[in-house]
């Protein structure tokens, strides 16, 4: 038997906030972007700029702490794994889409915009009965 590892971490900025939903079996989710920046020099010296965008899907009690603690462009630490997630639409057509499943947020920066609080769940908190809302 072979032991795989998927682990994300990630620092960035809050791109959109939190949109928090309900599935029908209660269970909380919550969606949000986070915009991570990165800088490097090329072998000219010429300075460098990149930003990645992420999608974040926090679930149970994470997703409602994330609803009510994160604003658009607050620092944050999100970590989680991979997740691949295809669908398709109302005409038929295929998508797919890659997100990080949040398990931990640890809100960052300057104090007087939080208390830098941790938070984390232990464990997706989805069962196999509930669907993803969008």
């Amino acid at each position: 038997m072979s032991i795989g590892l998927n682990k994300v971490m990630i620092i960035g900025n809050v791109g959109r906030e939190p949109e928090l939903r309900f599935l029908p079996s209660g269970n909380p989710v919550a969606n949000f972007s986070v915009a991570s920046n990165r800088q490097w020099n090329s072998s000219d010296g010429e300075k460098h700029n990149a930003t990645e965008w992420f999608n974040i899907v926090a679930w149970g009690s994470l997703a409602e702490i994330c609803a009510k603690q994160l604003k658009k462009g607050q620092q944050v630490y999100i970590e989680g794994r991979l997740q691949t997630r295809k669908w398709d639409d109302k005409e038929g057509i295929k998508h797919s889409t890659v997100e990080i499943v949040a398990n931990e947020m640890i809100i960052l920066g300057d104090r007087k915009e939080s208390d830098q609080s941790s938070f984390n769940v232990g464990g997706d908190e989805l069962s196999e009965i509930d669907e993803y809302p969008f």
